[in-house]
C-alpha cells in the first residue's frame, strides 16, 4: 500500500495526517489526487485546487505527472515560505 502523508496547513485543512492507499497499478500523482478527492469529497477538491500543493515521492520533489507505485511514500505539503 502506498503511504500518503499530509504536512503543515494541508494536514489542518484536510483533518488527516496520513493514510494508506491500495494501488493495483502505477498511477500519476494527479490521478492519485483525483482518487483521493473521489474518496474524501468536495473539501479535498477545494484544498487541492485552491492551494499550490507541492509533492514529494520517497522524499524527492516530484510533479503531478510523476508515477506512484504501491510501495511509495507520497507527501503533500504547502509551498515553503520564510521570513
Amino acid at each position: 500500500m502506498a503511504k500518503v502523508v499530509y504536512f503543515a496547513s494541508l494536514r489542518e485543512r484536510l483533518g488527516l495526517a496520513e493514510e494508506t492507499v491500495q494501488l493495483d497499478a502505477d498511477i500519476s500523482v494527479s490521478g492519485l489526487v483525483d482518487r483521493l478527492v473521489e474518496q474524501h469529497g468536495e473539501t479535498w477538491k477545494t484544498v487541492f485546487n485552491d492551494s499550490q500543493v507541492m509533492v514529494a515521492i520517497n522524499q524527492e520533489m516530484s510533479d503531478q505527472e510523476a508515477m506512484v507505485s504501491d510501495a511509495d511514500e507520497v507527501a503533500f505539503f504547502p509551498p515553503v515560505t520564510g521570513g
